[in-house]
Formats: C-alpha cells, structure tokens, sequence
C-alpha cells in the first residue's frame, strides 16, 4: 500500500471504473440495509480467485469504509458500547446505515476490507500470493477487480472501521480477528456493462 494510501486510508485512483464501482456498491449496500437489514448478498460477496494459481477460494464478505476524513468509527464505537442489549445496537446500527451513510460514494476508501477468524488458514493462503481476483456478480452489473492484498494492522484506520462496524451486527467478534485491505488496479480491473461514454 502506498504512504499516501496508508495515511487517507484510499487509493489515489480516480479512473472512472472506480467511480463506477463505489457508485454502485453504495446503492447495493444501502439497499441492503433498507430492504434485507444488512443480510450480505452476492453483490457484496464476491468470489475470491487467487492470481498465480487460480484456485477458487469461494465467497467472502466485503466491507467499504469511510476513508480517513470521513471516518465514522468514534460513532459506530460509542454505538457498540452504550447498551449490552445486541439487538438494541443492531438496530441502532441499521438506522445508523439506512440514513445518510451510502449517500455521498466520493467519501468512502476503495480499498475494500474482509474480516477472518483469528490464525486463519484461508487469510494466511489469501495474503501470501499478495494479489487476487474479486469477481462481483448482481443486480444485471459485474465487476472482477485485480487487488493487491494487505494485512491489516489493528491500529489501521480501516481495519478498526472494519472491526467496529462488525462487532454492531456480531457481539461475540473476536478481538483478534484477523482483517485483509484488498486494493484495487482499476485500470487492469473490468466491469460489464463497463464505463458509460462520458462517464465520470
């Protein structure tokens, strides 16, 4: 991950393919939220494909965060702590979403994250190629991303964005899961349809 990306917690891509992306990973996940209460779907669970030995590794679930200037984990973390009641702060949390958090996609980092259990077998595998594949499929839109992969360390801002934000829907997280930041090159990347003529 570049210095710059490490400290704004995104990439400094600005290709259209990636706005593309973010504009529509916003309005899934808000629809998401409003329609499904946060229940992950294909459109936020893409298929992982490792890049030297194409070994499929199946679906995980993905999250965008707010990138540095817009984050928000103070707030999803007072959320996490005012009540032990879980189901209190899920739907806190799910108010919190459906209003006005996907509305501005410019806002969030592109550098996409995914939680793993602690020594996980699958994580190790994932980040020891340093690079795969996400292949999204929904909604009549496709996108397949060639990231570059990193481990997170637990004082990152994405990974206690990510870390926060699951711990609202998953009391019993632990606190040693493991989190991997996946970093798109959208120029190598493909989406069909693909950028719109004049998109930008």
């Amino acid at each position: 991950m570049s210095s710059l990306a490490k400290i704004m917690g995104s990439s400094i891509d600005n290709h259209p393919r990636r706005t593309l992306f973010m504009k529509w990973q916003c309005q899934i996940r808000q629809m998401s939220i409003r329609q499904m209460e946060g229940k992950p779907d294909s459109a936020i669970m893409p298929s992982l494909i490792l890049s030297e030995s194409k070994e499929n590794l199946g679906k995980i679930i993905t999250l965008i965060n707010k990138s540095t200037d817009y984050d928000v984990t103070p707030e999803m973390k007072h959320m996490a702590k005012k009540t032990n009641d879980s189901s209190q702060v899920r739907q806190d949390a799910l108010k919190f979403f459906a209003e006005a958090y996907y509305q501005k996609p410019a806002t969030f980092s592109d550098i996409l994250t995914a939680t793993f259990l602690p020594n996980s077998y699958g994580a190790a595998k994932i980040y020891g190629e340093k690079s795969c594949i996400l292949q999204f499929e929904a909604y009549s839109q496709s996108f397949e991303l060639k990231c570059k992969v990193w481990r997170l360390s637990k004082h990152h801002q994405l990974y206690q964005a990510t870390w926060w934000h699951n711990k609202l829907f998953n009391p019993s997280l632990h606190p040693d899961t493991e989190v991997l930041g996946f970093e798109a090159d959208w120029e190598s990347s493909t989406a069909n349809p693909d950028i719109p003529r004049g998109y930008s």
